[in-house]
């Protein structure tokens, strides 16, 4: 997609942005980045981040984009061994959330267990308080989750099962969970509008984020006080999910890369990414949307450590599909 044909940007050159299909910014935004580093911004979205990452790694000997935005804490260590990024400095504060060398981080969020409120209401069942409680039979088929090979927030719950049990422990709560009628989709939007109850679904509990709930109540027709879904803060499964920006490997235009990287951090796209991205700014001193006050922060979540993930995410997805699927 090339965002516009201003005067101004006539012969000027062009910026390739590769990004996943949930970027989103204003308009007027990007334009105004256009004509403050003199370019044209071409955005190429390539599907889910995982996707986005193969397509880059497929194309490194002849760069499909200049800079690249998406890849998160999951994806880098694939990143990295794959060497399609490039180093570089950016002038952008440190902050308190952080990602390995060669990825700027941008916004976070967290994959967690999401639940209607009204089912639970009505059937009068309490809330599960541990993953434990999942594979009870009173919350038989209840749960949706989303096939961690296809889905970046069904890999992250995988994930911070593992780092919060430990793999022998994780993969006897899998097992457990097959037991207990657990549901697989494909992906979020088939697990979020099709499988879960609030969507017309059948399943109470479905994988998705903390600032679903938010999403609820901004996007709703109706003038909402509450949100009609909520999340859960389950030990081992809540992960905290860091989207980034770097410079791709052989990349041109490498000044105006740099400067997209600054754009992304500044004050302006901090903002607006909360409701347009969903996520929450990397920047501490942001202003939070009020659409947020609906999305809880969780206070704590798990994860294996970057380096297992690099080493082991792959193996993990294949022995998950091995217990759950076959």
């Amino acid at each position: 997609m090339l965002l516009t044909g201003s005067p101004w940007l006539a012969h000027s050159a062009e910026l390739r942005l590769l990004t996943h299909d949930s970027f989103a910014l204003p308009k007027p935004l990007l334009v105004q980045f256009e004509k403050e580093a003199g370019v044209t911004l071409r955005i190429t979205k390539a599907g889910d981040a995982g996707e986005m990452l193969n397509k880059l790694i497929l194309t490194r000997a002849n760069p499909v984009a200049d800079v690249v935005f998406g890849i998160d804490n999951v994806l880098v260590g694939k990143a990295q061994k794959a060497k399609v990024l490039e180093p570089f400095e950016a002038h952008v504060a440190a902050t308190s959330i952080t990602l390995p060398d060669d990825l700027v981080p941008v916004d976070y969020g967290y994959v967690t267990v999401n639940f209607d409120k009204a089912w639970f209401a009505r059937k009068g069942l309490p809330l599960p308080r541990s993953l434990d409680d999942l594979t009870q039979p009173a919350y038989v088929g209840l749960l949706v989750v989303q096939n961690p090979a296809t889905s970046s927030p069904g890999n992250a719950f995988l994930l911070a099962t593992i780092g919060a049990m430990g793999e022998a422990k994780a993969f006897e709560w899998w097992a457990r969970m097959r037991a207990n009628r657990l549901k697989v989709t494909k992906g979020w939007t088939e697990a979020y509008y099709t499988e879960f109850s609030h969507n017309g679904g059948s399943h109470p509990l479905v994988v998705s984020y903390a600032s679903s709930p938010a999403a609820e109540v901004f996007f709703s027709k109706v003038k909402l006080a509450e949100p009609p879904t909520g999340s859960l803060s389950l030990h081992g499964g809540v992960f905290r999910q860091i989207e980034g920006v770097a410079l791709v490997k052989g990349g041109r235009e490498r000044a105006a890369a740099v400067k997209f990287v600054e754009f992304l951090r500044s004050p302006a796209v901090q903002k607006s990414l909360q409701a347009e991205m969903w996520m929450f700014p990397v920047e501490s001193t942001s202003p939070r949307v009020d659409a947020l006050r609906h999305a809880v922060e969780p206070a704590s979540f798990d994860s294996p450590s970057a380096q297992a993930i690099a080493d082991q995410t792959a193996d993990w997805v294949q022995r998950w599909t091995k217990v759950v699927l076959k």
